[in-house]
């Protein structure tokens, strides 16, 4: 009778175990559905869409003939790759790219919003998982915890 309560407590700490994991696995799930997010690639597709880049010439209207980029502060050169913004301010692509990606999409000068803010959270979230990918290390804790109470209980 000994080993058929030692079997059935087996029994029951092996269904615990597998219940536990296929609830993590749920979590993780929907964790990650709930973690929409935008690449930097998929980001700096939409700022193209929403303020194209294009080539300095001097002397075209709309360029400012001694003009510099507001950002990195050097002069415009003959074809460099520029970027204007709907506010009308222009900055090299590389420099104003950079600063639309840290932290809230705004013109450096005046500080209008570039993209709409959902974009900017969907990015920023993507951001926060590349430096936190460790995401699911508490949900493993959590497992492991459950799994050494289980195995105690029978011991």
């Amino acid at each position: 009778m000994a080993s058929l309560s030692q079997i059935l407590g087996q029994i029951y700490t092996m269904a615990m175990l597998f219940f536990s994991i296929l609830l993590l696995e749920l979590a993780i799930l929907v964790r990650g559905a709930a973690r929409r997010s935008i690449t930097t690639d998929q980001f700096l597709k939409i700022v193209d869409q929403k303020a194209p880049a294009g080539r300095y010439a001097a002397g075209i209207l709309g360029f400012d003939a001694a003009a510099e980029c507001s950002v990195c502060l050097s002069p415009y050169e003959e074809g460099d790759e520029v970027r204007k913004l709907k506010c009308n301010h222009t900055f090299h692509k590389g420099c104003v790219d950079t600063w639309l990606q840290q932290d809230s999409a705004t013109c450096p000068l005046c500080r209008r919003p570039v993209l709409p803010i959902d974009v900017v959270v969907k990015h920023r979230n993507h951001r926060l998982q590349e430096y936190y990918d460790g995401g699911d290390e508490e949900l493993m804790i959590m497992l492991y915890a459950l799994h050494g109470n289980f195995l105690r209980r029978f011991s």
